[in-house]
């Protein structure tokens, strides 16, 4: 299998998986106020949905995911946690809320243990290819909403957004390995997201070029916040901004060849 389908549901389920783990692990929970937890939940709930529908739109035909039927199940269940610990935030029940997100870790990271079993490669480095991609995309969602949440909390130190792009910054280096891990020879690809990608295996040197834009942006980021000024939290939020979408790049292009056999021929759809 590939095309949109595939491609959008590993990297809907690197984001939320990502982004759920800084989230929940993080120390966040006695740092900021819940209203940050209720807005993030919101967000992680509507992108786990279309994690689940792109999951189920990428299992069928001859080349859907390896054992279809648990993964669907797996996203299923995962979806549902995150559905469930926004319930109870929204409901006030904050330490069951906790309990339930802190559960919802595992249950994405088993997510990615099956996505893991349907790449090209041997299960080991796919496996470590959509870690990287969480830990890329979950930092810098994570960065980008904290960013914003300063806006509301004024009195909140710098220390959890601080963080944040200390984690951003290793998160760089350990996806820009991913991607050299996956290789640079050409593999069997759909054209259906973008042609420039398959054209003479442009997609790993475009995420490579990605990421190294992404850990510029955390540099930046990382030199802004030794400011004093509040305006130096809003000028890092701005180029949390270009993070995100610099980062989601990097992981679209490298993952149109996840699924890809190597060698093989490029195709349609």
């Amino acid at each position: 299998m590939t095309g949109v389908a595939g491609v959008m549901a590993l990297v809907l389920a690197e984001t939320v998986a990502g982004a759920t783990l800084f989230l929940w692990v993080s120390p966040l929970w006695t740092e900021v106020k819940q209203g940050f937890f209720k807005l993030l939940s919101v967000i992680l709930t509507v992108l786990a949905m279309l994690s689940w529908l792109s999951v189920e739109a990428g299992i069928v035909g001859p080349r859907g995911f390896a054992d279809s039927e648990i993964l669907r199940a797996t996203t299923f269940v995962a979806g549902g946690a995150t559905v469930l610990w926004t319930t109870l935030l929204f409901a006030r029940q904050q330490a069951a809320a906790r309990i339930v997100g802190l559960l919802s870790v595992p249950a994405w990271l088993a997510v990615l243990v099956w996505m893991g079993g349907a790449g090209r490669q041997s299960f080991p480095l796919a496996l470590f290819q959509l870690a990287a991609g969480a830990a890329l995309l979950g930092a810098a969602t994570d960065g980008l909403l904290l960013g914003h949440w300063y806006l509301t909390d004024r009195k909140l130190p710098r220390a959890p957004i601080d963080r944040a792009t200390t984690i951003l910054l290793v998160s760089v280096v350990v996806a820009a390995i991913a991607v050299i891990s996956a290789g640079f020879s050409g593999v069997e690809m759909s054209t259906a997201i973008n042609p420039l990608l398959t054209a003479g295996a442009l997609a790993p040197w475009i995420a490579l070029g990605m990421i190294a834009a992404t850990a510029l942006i955390a540099a930046l980021v990382k030199a802004v916040l030794k400011g004093e000024r509040a305006s130096a939290v809003q000028s890092a939020t701005g180029f949390y901004y270009l993070a995100v979408v610099t980062a989601f790049t990097a992981e679209v292009a490298v993952k149109t060849r996840f699924l890809g056999t190597p060698g093989g021929p490029v195709t349609p759809g």
